[in-house]
């Protein structure tokens, strides 16, 4: 399970808000004082982010501390979703534009890189849709 802090910030009758803190990798590095990316993860450390979750049995208040729990399972596989399929419209177009249509170099790339494109507008269409299942795979355990 991957683990995750979150405050809630409005309870409402079906959901929760709530806030986590966006992290970087930097965090427990040795040379985040001298390296560039761990000086610019710490010029923008106070990133959050905010999303509705499905209300758990319990009682919650603002400002209260949540786990959120999620299957390293589900993780990985909309990981490889979001980024093999892309990758893999961008080489697939390629290669019919250029060795099976024999299209000018430009047209290639022009076509590869549009296919890229839809393909992340069709993976968010879709995701969107499924939202409300992988909120279903996400559970919230209150800390005492």
């Amino acid at each position: 399970m991957i683990r995750e802090l979150a405050e809630v910030i409005a309870v409402e009758s079906d959901s929760l808000l709530v806030s986590t803190e966006l992290k970087t990798g930097c965090n427990g590095c040795a040379q985040q004082n001298t390296c560039g990316a761990g000086i610019i993860s710490k010029a923008f450390s106070d990133r959050r982010a905010e999303f509705r979750i499905h209300r758990p049995k319990g009682q919650f208040t603002p400002g209260q501390q949540v786990e959120l729990l999620l299957p390293e399972q589900a993780l990985t596989r909309y990981s490889l979703m979001v980024y093999l399929l892309p990758i893999l419209a961008l080489l697939l177009i390629a290669i019919a534009t250029g060795q099976l249509l024999s299209w000018p170099e430009g047209w290639v790339i022009l076509s590869a890189f549009s296919g890229f494109a839809f393909s992340f507008y069709l993976l968010r269409r879709w995701l969107q849709q499924r939202d409300i299942q992988v909120a279903q795979l996400l559970s919230v355990q209150q800390i005492d």
